[in-house]
């Protein structure tokens, strides 16, 4: 990926870099686009066209010139001298470990991706979840994750979900912790203008038609409010459609993809999440910093996160007339918001702020610790 972005990949690798640049270590964000523009532009470029012809074809092409660029840089920044590379994906990790140079450069990797990256891609519509392709990324992975010295798992849940795949996974070093996130809603809380906030791609697996449909249904109790979805993605024309058929088009605002999307849910009353699974989504930690009370389904990573009755409100993802009754429940009751506002900062500062997990992260780096 680009050095910047609203992705919670970007958001996580920039947060590891100012840590550590704070904490005085040497440190340099490498990606394929720190190649030359005249190196990038035409491997890269033409990814945009094929995209609309086969996407399969425009995978594959993503991944192996996004890789062989990596590859490259890769083999210059590693000609000597000891190292850990803190690799995003297993691309990445494959692209260091085919260019370290002695057992002084550790390869680490930190689990981003829900289940497979192969599932991401078949998710998106873009490969076949039964072809070849979907089957080598997968292998791929198999291949990979075993030969890192070390793994960082976001939640539990992909811990368990990638060993129960790939058994030799128990042998490799690992440490459990979340994202690093810096704590940039500091200050008194603003003031909400809006209700409802979501932060995610427009694609399936985010789920949004759902929170469009509890408002529907909230609008039945009598209670209309508003929704903001930042971001953007192959969904938005659906959802465009749903708004209309569900009459509600001055309620919702779709937003599209807004740098620091974040600063947004200081402006809203709720953070909303639809997805049907997760890893350790990002968005819901981002909540929690600005104390804001979350309604999500308990999949995935997302009970580590929050806890029912406590920051928020576990829903059913398939009974939204439920989830409308819950969300006016929340916000129709000051005293319940302010109690789960605050029991959201005090969750998110003692479990996810970076000086809270930010030393034993470096010590798994740099050391010998396993967590």
């Amino acid at each position: 990926m680009r050095p910047e972005g609203d992705t919670g990949v970007q958001t996580h690798f920039n947060a590891v870099y100012q840590f550590l640049r704070g904490h005085h270590v040497p440190v340099s964000l490498l990606t394929p686009f720190s190649a030359p523009k005249a190196l990038i532009y035409p491997l890269f470029g033409p990814r945009s066209l094929i995209d609309r012809v086969n996407g399969t074809a425009s995978v594959w092409w993503y991944e192996y010139w996004h890789y062989q660029v990596l590859r490259g840089l890769l083999r210059r920044a590693l000609a000597s001298g000891p190292a850990v590379v803190y690799a995003q994906c297993p691309l990445s990790a494959r692209a260091a470990l085919e260019t370290r140079t002695s057992p002084d450069q550790k390869v680490i990797m930190v689990v981003h991706f829900n289940v497979s990256q192969a599932d991401e891609w078949a998710n998106k519509g873009l490969i076949n979840e039964h072809g070849r392709l979907h089957r080598a990324i997968r292998r791929r992975e198999q291949e990979i994750l075993p030969r890192l010295d070390g793994l960082v798992y976001l939640s539990a849940f992909m811990k368990t979900q990638l060993i129960r795949r790939i058994p030799e996974l128990d042998r490799v070093r690992s440490m459990l912790v979340p994202h690093l996130l810096k704590d940039v809603a500091q200050g008194p809380p603003s003031r909400p203008r809006r209700d409802v906030i979501n932060l995610g791609g427009l694609d399936s697996r985010k789920n949004q038609q759902f929170l469009l449909r509890v408002l529907a249904a909230a609008n039945q109790l009598g209670k209309r409010y508003t929704l903001t979805l930042v971001g953007e993605g192959a969904q938005r024309k659906t959802l465009e459609s749903l708004i209309v058929e569900l009459g509600l088009q001055s309620q919702v605002e779709l937003a599209g993809r807004v740098p620091g999307g974040a600063r947004l849910l200081g402006e809203h009353r709720v953070y909303c999440h639809s997805a049907v699974v997760e890893n350790m989504p990002l968005a819901l930690i981002e909540a929690l910093s600005y104390g804001r009370p979350i309604l999500a389904a308990p999949v995935g990573g997302v009970p580590e996160i929050f806890s029912d009755g406590v920051e928020g409100y576990y829903w059913d993802l398939d009974d939204p007339a439920a989830g409308a009754a819950k969300l006016v429940q929340l916000i129709e009751d000051p005293v319940t918001w302010q109690r789960m506002s605050a029991a959201a900062r005090t969750r998110f500062v003692g479990n996810f702020e970076q000086n809270a997990v930010g030393a034993r992260w470096l010590e798994f780096l740099t050391g010998d610790q396993a967590g």
